[in-house]
């Protein structure tokens, strides 16, 4: 049934709930399905393909739970949700001829400073703040920039939304993270599209560990949603911290 044993699809499924229940809050869900994945025996691109059927799930569940629950309006979103996925098919189609080493010594320093802003950064509530950048310009300059990184590699991607509306938008944390799943859904989809396009993806596994996302999804964002900035703060600092120490160790 499987393309892996029944023990593998065990755990990918148990990495998968694990990686709803963070990524609905935090973003980073990637971190724990991407390399479960290479450990069950995908190829890079076999991983990666899976990883957006997978992750798609979980992004539409967030998605949905920010939005009938009146944190966000996806009608607004839908240009920039647009961008979100031309940008990822585009990243997608880059995987075999971009060169990403550069990409992935910049990317540890990135996110490390990611989790230094968040833990130290005093005022960071679910207030909103003032905008550095008009939406306008944040969907055609910062939306495919994310986007086309989500394409390519994937994992730390809604982690890299939400700071960019939180400092270039002036969204507060909780607006932030609702903002960032239906441009994460948009991206993870475009990502898809090429990658199936391939032939690459692992159907039934990824759609087992899509299933488990929805319900790890549905967790994180209630208790997102109920507590807010105090649940989200922490677990970005946990996710982006975590991201950068396995770059660094696959460099080594």
């Amino acid at each position: 049934m499987f393309e892996v044993s029944y023990e593998l699809a065990a755990m990918l499924i148990a990495a998968a709930f694990a990686a709803g229940f963070v990524d609905s809050i935090a973003g980073g869900g990637g971190l724990i399905t991407l390399p479960a994945l290479l450990l069950a025996g995908a190829s890079p691109v076999q991983a990666l393909s899976t990883n957006k059927v997978q992750g798609t799930f979980g992004a539409a569940t967030a998605a949905v739970s920010y939005a009938l629950a009146g944190h966000v309006e996806p009608r607004r979103q839908i240009g920039a949700a647009a961008v979100a996925f031309a940008a990822g098919c585009l990243g997608a189609l880059a995987v075999s001829i971009v060169p990403t080493e550069g990409l992935r010594y910049a990317l540890p320093v990135i996110l490390i400073g990611i989790a230094l802003f968040f833990a130290l950064k005093p005022g960071l509530s679910d207030q909103d703040r003032v905008a550095r950048l008009t939406p306008t310009l944040f969907t055609a300059f910062v939306v495919p920039l994310i986007a086309a990184y989500d394409g390519l590699i994937g994992p730390g991607a809604g982690a890299f939304y939400m700071i960019g509306f939180v400092m270039l938008a002036g969204y507060g944390v909780l607006k932030a993270t609702a903002h960032t799943k239906l441009l994460n859904l948009a991206s993870n989809l475009g990502g898809l599209l090429i990658f199936a396009a391939q032939g690459a993806p692992w159907w039934a596994i990824g759609l087992a560990m899509g299933v488990a996302q929805i319900a790890g999804a549905r967790i994180g964002s209630r208790l997102a949603m109920r507590i807010g900035a105090r649940v989200i703060k922490p677990l970005l600092v946990l996710t982006s911290t975590a991201l950068a120490l396995r770059l660094i160790w696959q460099m080594i």
